[in-house]
C-alpha cells in the first residue's frame, strides 16, 4: 500500500516574485498570459498554482485587484479543480529614497494590511500566503511587522482561505510560535521555508532538517527554493523532513 507520505504534489509559480521581462521572454506578463500558463501547469501534472499578477505595460509585480481577478475567472472558466495559492506578499517593500532615507524611493511597494488582502477577501482562493519575514530584499526591505501579519491572517481566514506561512529565516519561525500561541494562525500549519533568498535560508538540506525541528509540531512543510538552481540536495531530507514540495 502507498503511503500518503510518497506521493508527489506538485506547485507551479508561473511567474515567481523576483523574475522580471528583461531575464526571459516567456514571462507571463498579461492576466490572460498567466492564466494560461496556470492552466497549462495543470495539463503538465501540477496540483497548485501559486499566481502573482503582473502590471501588463512594465512586467513588474502589482497587488490590482482587477488583474487578480482576470486571472482567477478566466483559469475557473476551463479548470475548477486546480488548487489556487495566490500571493500577499508583494505591497511590504520598502526602498529608502537616497536624499532622505524615511521617505520612499523608486523600488517600493508599501501597502496597508487591507489593501494587501482584498483580492484574497474578494476571490476567495483555496491558499493565500503570509509572509512572516522582516529583511534586506534585493535593494529593498521587506516589512511584516506583527500587527501587520495578524490583520491579514484575519482576513485570510474570514475569506475560508487556507494560510501558507511562509518563512525565510530562522527568526520568521520565533514569530511564527508567537502566532500560533496567541490564536492568529491555526492549526494544521501549512509552512514554506523559502531558502535561497540572499541574506536568508541557506538552500541546503541541514538548513531544512534545522528549519523544521524550531516549527510547531506536525507541520505540513514545504521547502522551496527561490534564486537557487535545481540541485541534487533536495533528494536527501525528504525522508526525514515530512511533506515536502518544490515551488
Amino acid at each position: 500500500m502507498q503511503n500518503p507520505r510518497d506521493k508527489v504534489i506538485i506547485t507551479c509559480a508561473v511567474t515567481g516574485n523576483q523574475t522580471l521581462p528583461s531575464m526571459t521572454p516567456h514571462l507571463p506578463i498579461t492576466p490572460e498570459q498567466i492564466a494560461e500558463a496556470c492552466l497549462g501547469a495543470a495539463e503538465a501534472g501540477a496540483a497548485v498554482t501559486h499566481i502573482h499578477v503582473r502590471d501588463p505595460l512594465t512586467g513588474m509585480p502589482s497587488m490590482e485587484i482587477e488583474y487578480y481577478r482576470q486571472v482567477v475567472e478566466r483559469i475557473r472558466e476551463k479548470n475548477t479543480s486546480l488548487i489556487l495559492n495566490i500571493t500577499t506578499g508583494p505591497g511590504g517593500r520598502f526602498a529608502p529614497s537616497e536624499h532622505d532615507p524615511k521617505i520612499a524611493g523608486p523600488g517600493t511597494l508599501f501597502l496597508t494590511p487591507a489593501k494587501r488582502t482584498e483580492h484574497i477577501a474578494m476571490l476567495r482562493p483555496d491558499i493565500a500566503t503570509l509572509d512572516l519575514n522582516t529583511m534586506t530584499f534585493g535593494a529593498q526591505v521587506v516589512i511584516n511587522t506583527p500587527p501587520n501579519v495578524r490583520k491579514m491572517a484575519e482576513v485570510i481566514y474570514a475569506a475560508g482561505t487556507k494560510p501558507e506561512i511562509e518563512l525565510f529565516d530562522s527568526g520568521d519561525i520565533l514569530l511564527m510560535h508567537d502566532l500560533v500561541r496567541d490564536g492568529t494562525i491555526k492549526g494544521p500549519h501549512l509552512v514554506s521555508l523559502v531558502l535561497g533568498v540572499k541574506y536568508g535560508f541557506r538552500p541546503a538540506p541541514e538548513t531544512v532538517l534545522y528549519a523544521r525541528d524550531m516549527l510547531p509540531s506536525a507541520p505540513n512543510l514545504l521547502p522551496s527554493a527561490r534564486a537557487a538552481p535545481p540541485s541534487p540536495w533536495w533528494h536527501k531530507p525528504i525522508s526525514r523532513a515530512g511533506t515536502l514540495g518544490l515551488d
